[in-house]
């Protein structure tokens, strides 16, 4: 006998001819989603990736050497890598802080002058008690959380450690352009810091801090004006450099010329050429007569530093015994 269809089977059955015959419970294959990188045409990007990688390069060597001032203050193993150097808005930067953390301000002097916009650095409450507490004899294992709230004392040795990581960078930068950078203030609020536009572009360096089995974030903020009169400046110290290179060459060149043409050398006019035994010039005596095999009125050849050079007729020049040039001895 055939078997009668249920209603809910006649309902599966129709629902299947209406997806194109599949099954209900098939699932089609999807297809994967190309991802595309989004760019902001409001915000475009200031800097180049060159500038960035050197930015990247500056700041690795930062890194090691701020791991060396590490372990000579605490006494402690730490490791200082980069993490990355992007270029945000200002306003992203100062809204991924809290009210809690404390933002240190460093005046920037860029060839010996004063810059408006100052180098602007964060560094976690976790590694930063780690250090306060190292200071003060502890161990440095004591956890806190990032919105940790600091005491009056440790705010002031705050203040000491930073300092030390406000002074590498004039260290680091000097390969490549004159800046000095000095410890300004701290700023408790840094919702309140008026030193640098919202919109202004700026770029953040990051730094990871492993130290004592804990890790925390070093930021460096650098405003886009102060970042474009570096380049400036680097770019004209460059350009400077190679006039100065290319004098420096041509100046060596012209002395040694000059050098050259003041060196003395020995000219000496050949005769003629005699060859005789030991013996007769062993009997030479005053008033003998030596036969150079050349006729009264031959040519003579100018020897320079032991070199034939020309040839020249013998004659006289204000009284004196003189040579005129009269052609070049061919090579050979």
């Amino acid at each position: 006998m055939a078997e009668v269809l249920s209603q809910s089977q006649i309902d599966a059955l129709l629902n299947s001819m209406q997806n194109g015959g599949g099954g209900a419970d098939e699932k089609k294959e999807k297809e994967p989603e190309i991802k595309y990188k989004k760019y902001d045409f409001f915000s475009p990007k200031k800097y180049t990736k060159d500038k960035l990688k050197m930015l990247h390069n500056i700041y690795d060597n930062y890194a090691r050497v701020a791991s060396s001032q590490i372990n000579g203050l605490f006494k402690v193993a730490s490791e200082v890598t980069v993490m990355g150097v992007e270029e945000q808005r200002y306003y992203e930067f100062s809204n991924a802080l809290s009210d809690t953390d404390v933002m240190t301000i460093a005046r920037v002097s860029l060839m010996d002058e004063l810059q408006a916009a100052p180098i602007l650095m964060h560094i976690s409450p976790e590694v930063m008690i780690s250090m306060v507490d190292r200071l003060m004899g502890g161990m440095g294992t004591d956890n806190v959380s990032a919105s940790y709230v600091y005491t009056d004392i440790e705010y002031a040795l705050y203040q000491k450690v930073i300092k030390y990581f406000v002074n590498i960078n004039k260290d680091v930068w000097s390969t490549h352009v004159k800046l000095d950078a000095e410890f300004d203030r701290m700023e408790e609020n840094p919702s309140m810091f008026q030193g640098v536009s919202v919109d202004e572009a700026v770029v953040i360096v990051m730094l990871n801090i492993k130290m004592l089995g804990r890790s925390g974030i070093l930021n460096i903020c650098i405003p886009g004006t102060l970042m474009s009169e570096i380049f400036e400046t680097i770019d004209k110290t460059k350009h400077l450099a190679g006039i100065d290179i290319a004098n420096k060459q041509k100046g060596t060149r012209e002395d040694i010329l000059d050098s050259i043409r003041n060196s003395e050398l020995d000219v000496m006019a050949e005769l003629g050429v005699a060859r005789l035994s030991l013996d007769d010039v062993y009997n030479f005596q005053v008033g003998d007569v030596i036969n150079l095999n050349k006729p009264k009125d031959s040519d003579v050849t100018l020897h320079i530093a032991g070199q034939p050079w020309f040839i020249g007729q013998l004659g006289v020049h204000n009284k004196n015994m003189a040579v005129k040039i009269q052609e070049r001895v061919e090579e050979g």
